[in-house]
């Protein structure tokens, strides 16, 4: 006895439609093209969430220098200095704070200034 797969091709094509639904032309409603489109949009998708990572970090980054400069301290000497004062809060909550919060950020600033003072005394 022959196996028929009628019924999972057409699911499969009609996932794949579904996917390639907006999609310009025939990568559309053909089947074939529309599956490569699909696959290649999943590539570009999968690429993308790894450089939106990338982007969120470099936003945040340049949020905090930019609070940072107004207190007229450099980020770098900024995060060297939170090293040394065993402050560990990371880049997103940091740039959060330089947005919202100024006043708790500029305590943060001055802790900073008052680590790398010290080490440089040290």
């Amino acid at each position: 006895m022959r196996i028929k797969r009628a019924v999972n091709k057409n699911k499969h094509k009609k996932a794949i439609l579904k996917s390639a639904k907006g999609y310009r032309g025939a990568k559309s409603t053909l089947v074939r093209v529309a599956n490569q489109q699909v696959m290649k949009s999943g590539m570009y998708a999968y690429i993308g969430r790894r450089l939106k990572k990338r982007d969120m970090r470099s936003l945040w980054i340049a949020r905090i220098n930019a609070a940072c400069r107004i207190s007229d301290i450099s980020y770098s000497q900024f995060m060297h200095g939170l090293k040394l004062a065993n402050i560990s809060l990371n880049r997103k909550i940091l740039a959060e704070m330089a947005v919202n919060n100024k006043d708790e950020f500029a305590g943060l600033v001055a802790t900073a200034k008052q680590s790398v003072a010290t080490a440089v005394k040290a």
